[in-house]
């Protein structure tokens, strides 16, 4: 069984709202064989990640970056799992106030360091989320389920 681990920090109720859709497109009954984990990313360590045949991660943008809890599990993550995660998906969503690229740069930079692929460009929503901001959300999580399952595969 493919494993998608999702790595959040939603603290507030927009990113929440990002958060719930992802999952709901990740769990969809229309793909079998993805063993969804989620996981807040205070929690999530090196075994999770490691264990992993896709990430999807999701923060709020902080002050121009990603939250000090998603760094936190990098911090925690990168040298344990830097060898062994090499072409791992991964796609990102993030909400801001009123900008995201601070935090998608820095997410960016630090998967490329892990040697990450992005399979997908990253769901950015300021402001409060609309119908197609969710809908986005719920696709990033369906596609990035299914790209488990094809690394799980091959």
């Amino acid at each position: 069984m493919a494993r998608l681990l999702i790595v959040h920090h939603t603290v507030s109720p927009a990113t929440q709202e990002m958060f719930d859709a992802v999952v709901d497109g990740a769990r969809t009954d229309d793909i079998e064989g993805v063993d969804v984990h989620i996981r807040a990313a205070l929690a999530a360590g090196p075994t999770e990640l490691l264990a992993a045949d896709a990430v999807l991660l999701g923060t709020p943008a902080n002050i121009g970056y990603m939250s000090g809890a998603l760094k936190d599990f990098f911090d925690r993550t990168y040298y344990p799992a830097q060898n062994d995660t090499q072409d791992l998906p991964y796609a990102l969503f993030v909400h801001g106030d009123n900008d995201t690229s601070g935090a998608v740069r820095a997410v960016e930079s630090i998967a490329k360091g892990m040697g990450w692929e992005r399979h997908r460009p990253p769901v950015t929503v300021t402001g409060r989320p609309d119908a197609e901001a969710r809908e986005a959300c719920w696709e990033l999580g369906a596609v990035t389920a299914l790209a488990a399952l094809e690394r799980a595969g091959s």
